[in-house]
């Protein structure tokens, strides 16, 4: 290849890639779409992995994908689970570094060009802070999950204070904007199934040199609606913390930061899961049954068999009362097939 040619090649090569890996959301994916595409530049290219959806996905992205060819859109032929669709979607990407976004979330207006700035200064992680909002995004539950005034930087020796300030957040895979090379060259294969795959990514041996955290929100989280909600018990109470906890560059006292080893032995953890439905007798056999005796095991059957519309709204009306990120909480509560007319009410006079 000629030397022209190679400069053409390398300007050829986007900046960017915003990487979507989705499955079965119709209804959500264009609001998302229309929220990136608005601010579309050069330089920026977007990569959706669709995992085989049965609904009208694929109907969707066609529409999108014949008015707009810096798309490039990938039906697979089966649903391989999210952490390996979002490798496929690093995999497929042409550009130096991809935005992990998530498929029915927004972006805020301007949001592109702030990560492009990020990225001038060669980082290899960028973090992207983020405002939540209700299912119809009518109602703002947090201004921001970082609690970050001002932009913060990180090197390789700052990486237990990055990951104690951080690691919570990064829960959500629409944070993360990593260097492509550096996602590559990492193991990915440990963390598929975990639902976490950019974590492992991001905090195994050896720590990540440079990372920069954008403080002001630039993605708009539609809570509620993730795919994995009917399982929030089991990713919680044991998935999440199993990952924090293996890391080995970070001590106890960071990962107890982030998570307590093992939440499901907190009973305010049960009440709260029964409260919105996501803790009964199921849950007690499959996943605590053989881990607990003496008094706990009855206190934590006896949570599983209380009625849950009753611990429902006690459930709100504590978090009232103690007002510890009440508006997530109680939403949480009040959608739940469990809630009464209390915990609405009580909704209603914190909103």
């Amino acid at each position: 290849m000629s030397q022209a040619n190679n400069l053409n090649a390398v300007r050829d090569v986007p900046k960017l890639s915003i990487c979507i890996a989705t499955y079965n959301r119709g209804p959500f994916i264009a609001d998302t779409l229309d929220s990136i595409l608005a601010q579309f530049e050069p330089g920026v290219e977007l990569v959706v992995v669709d995992g085989a959806s049965p609904d009208n996905t694929s109907e969707v992205m066609a529409k999108y994908v014949s008015g707009h060819p810096e798309i490039r859109y990938y039906r697979e032929q089966e649903n391989s689970g999210v952490d390996r669709d979002y490798d496929k979607a690093v995999g497929y990407a042409r550009g130096e570094y991809c935005w992990l976004m998530t498929d029915d979330d927004l972006l805020c207006p301007g949001a592109v060009s702030r990560v492009l700035d990020a990225i001038k200064d060669s980082v290899d992680l960028v973090v992207v802070n983020s405002e939540v909002r209700n299912a119809d995004f009518t109602r703002v539950l947090r201004a921001r999950i970082l609690n970050f005034t001002n932009d913060r930087a990180y090197t390789a020796t700052d990486g237990e204070k990055f990951f104690s300030e951080v690691a919570n957040y990064l829960s959500f895979i629409g944070g993360v904007v990593i260097k492509r090379c550096v996602w590559l060259e990492r193991d990915r294969l440990s963390y598929f199934g975990t639902l976490f795959i950019h974590v492992g990514v991001i905090f195994q041996h050896p720590p990540i040199s440079k990372v920069k955290v954008i403080a002001d929100p630039l993605i708009i989280i539609r809570y509620g609606n993730a795919m994995w909600t009917s399982r929030g018990f089991e990713i919680w109470m044991f998935k999440w913390p199993q990952l924090i906890w293996s890391f080995r560059d970070f001590s106890e006292l960071s990962k107890s930061v982030v998570c307590a080893k093992e939440p499901w032995r907190q009973i305010s953890q049960l009440v709260l899961y029964r409260a919105i439905g996501g803790y009964g007798m199921n849950e007690y056999s499959q996943l605590l049954a053989d881990r607990t005796n003496g008094w706990y095991c009855g206190m934590a059957m006896t949570i599983a068999m209380f009625p849950a519309a009753m611990v429902n709204g006690f459930a709100a009306l504590y978090c009232v009362l103690a007002k510890r990120n009440a508006k997530s909480t109680l939403y949480d509560i009040t959608r739940s097939r469990h809630a009464t007319w209390v915990s609405r009410l009580l909704d209603r006079l914190l909103g």
